[in-house]
C-alpha cells in the first residue's frame, strides 16, 4: 500500500497538530496502521498503532510519553488514519511517519517534520 502523510509543521509547546496519511493501492482495511517517529540521533520509535478490529475488537496502543495527549484513528472509508496530537512538548520534535502492517509486511511513507519550539 502506498503512503502519503501530511499536517507536519511548526508549533509552540502546548500547541496541537493532526497528521493524515492516505493510503491507496491495496484495501486498507486488511492492515494494521501505525505511527512512528525519529528524531535526529535516535532509532525510530513506535508512537502509537490501531488493530484492524471494528466497534469493540479495535485497539489502539500508544507509546507511554504520548499517552494522553496523542489519539490515533483510521477512517476506512476515506483510507486516512490520523494522529491528533495535543499539548506538544520540544521532544516530540522528529519526523513522523505512517506504517501500515500485516504479517511481516510492512510499507512506509516518507515522512513528514513536526517542530515544536517557541
Amino acid at each position: 500500500v502506498q503512503l502519503v502523510e501530511s499536517g507536519g509543521g511548526l508549533v509552540q509547546p502546548g500547541g496541537s497538530l493532526r497528521l493524515s496519511c492516505a493510503g491507496s493501492g491495496r484495501v486498507f482495511s486488511f492492515y494494521n496502521l501505525a505511527w512512528y517517529r525519529q528524531a535526529p540521533g535516535n532509532q525510530r520509535e513506535l508512537v502509537a498503532e490501531i488493530n484492524t478490529g471494528v466497534g469493540s475488537r479495535q485497539t489502539k496502543t500508544y507509546a507511554e510519553s504520548v499517552k494522553g495527549r496523542f489519539t490515533i484513528s483510521r477512517e476506512e472509508s476515506n483510507d486516512i488514519v490520523s494522529l491528533q496530537m495535543n499539548d506538544l512538548k520540544p521532544e516530540d520534535t522528529a519526523v513522523y511517519y505512517c506504517n501500515a502492517h500485516v504479517g511481516e509486511i510492512h510499507d512506509w511513507g516518507q515522512g513528514t517534520q513536526v517542530t515544536v519550539a517557541s
